[in-house]
């Protein structure tokens, strides 16, 4: 996700006085293990657990492919591309951690596709192995180089037009997206890296948060970024410039679903849930209480935003042209969004 810096900017200081404990809950004391185990345990690590099983799908489809070129499994690789990206899309709203420190975004999810340089390692002698690929830029491996390969630049590349080089790169980096998948879930498994110990021992021994209240800042403050990216980047990039070639997943005509799913990492964050699983102990126990009117707004606003992208007619390369009303009106939704995080919720937040 990490193509561009989005910074936000904390303005004000938020007084709150004359209040008394009928007016606002003291929650002060109040433990939020449950909350953070339940985020951590049932959204945060089964998201990752979905990304690498899914990964796995994706190699095994396109070593399929590679081995039976033909449009049927042409077709399966594509919707396992596809299946792929959803739980990654779905993650973005919580890009902290091992994806961020150990380089994993960019090595998932670099665009634009470097095909300068792509086009030069097909026309080399070298031996096109997922060691090597580990070793290259975001821009030559991950999502978007292979979907670049699955449907070419125009999307509805046909199977006679693959050579057994793209075939030996295709099989190569899925290899290497589903390694980094499965490095990216191990990290954060408790059997494992136990990264996920950080969020639910916060306060009480964990090596990255001092508090559990930094915790829970820490998750707002993501949602708050997915929710800036999505409105003045993805969308904001190729709709203004009116330049398809800052649309990210373009060549699967995938972009709307990217966006509607960065919504729903949003509320899988919010409401403590993913895929229908998990006790549903989110940030929304903590915002119900404090503030139901709010915690209904936020609610709507997440599903407003997902029903405009969703809403956009047809492809988003088309709507950037045919479509620009419906376009700039989900731009709008994702944007009262990020305000609603960050100007209402944030503050309750960073005042527990």
């Amino acid at each position: 996700m990490k193509k561009q810096a989005y910074i936000l900017f904390a303005a004000g200081t938020f007084l709150f006085a004359g209040c008394d404990s009928t007016e606002t809950p003291d929650i002060t004391e109040t433990d939020f293990s449950p909350v953070l185990n339940n985020i951590g345990t049932n959204v945060i690590v089964a998201t990752y657990s979905d990304l690498a099983v899914k990964a796995d799908a994706l190699h095994t489809a396109i070593m399929t492919l590679s081995a039976d070129p033909s449009a049927l499994n042409l077709e399966a690789a594509r919707t396992a591309w596809i299946a792929t990206r959803s739980p990654w899309e779905q993650s973005e709203g919580f890009l902290f951690g091992p994806v961020d420190q150990e380089g994993l975004d960019p090595a998932l999810d670099s665009w634009p596709v470097n095909v300068t340089d792509l086009e030069n390692v097909l026309g080399s002698a070298d031996a096109i192995t997922e060691s090597f690929l580990a070793l290259q830029e975001g821009t030559l491996k991950g999502f978007h180089t292979i979907e670049f390969l699955l449907w070419g630049e125009s999307g509805n590349k046909t199977i006679d037009e693959f050579t057994a080089r793209e075939f030996e790169y295709l099989v190569a980096a899925s290899g290497t997206l589903h390694n980094d998948a499965e490095q990216l879930f191990a990290l954060w498994n408790p059997a494992d890296g136990n990264y996920i110990n950080n969020l639910i021992a916060a306060g009480n021994g964990s090596a990255i948060y001092v508090s559990q209240k930094s915790a829970l800042e820490e998750l707002t403050n993501a949602l708050i970024i997915i929710a800036d990216e999505v409105a003045n980047g993805k969308i904001n990039d190729p709709f203004v410039q009116e330049d398809v070639t800052l649309e990210e997943s373009r060549f699967s005509n995938n972009s709307k679903l990217d966006f509607a799913d960065n919504m729903r990492s949003i509320l899988n964050i919010y409401s403590g849930t993913f895929n229908g699983a998990g006790t549903g102990e989110g940030l929304d126990d903590i915002i119900s209480e404090q503030d139901p009117e709010l915690h209904a707004h936020i609610l709507e606003d997440i599903e407003a935003a997902i029903t405009a992208i969703e809403s956009i007619p047809g492809t988003f390369t088309t709507a950037i042209f045919d479509h620009p009303t419906e376009v700039a009106a989900a731009q709008d939704a994702v944007r009262h969004l990020q305000e609603i995080l960050e100007q209402d919720m944030l503050p309750i937040v960073s005042n527990l």
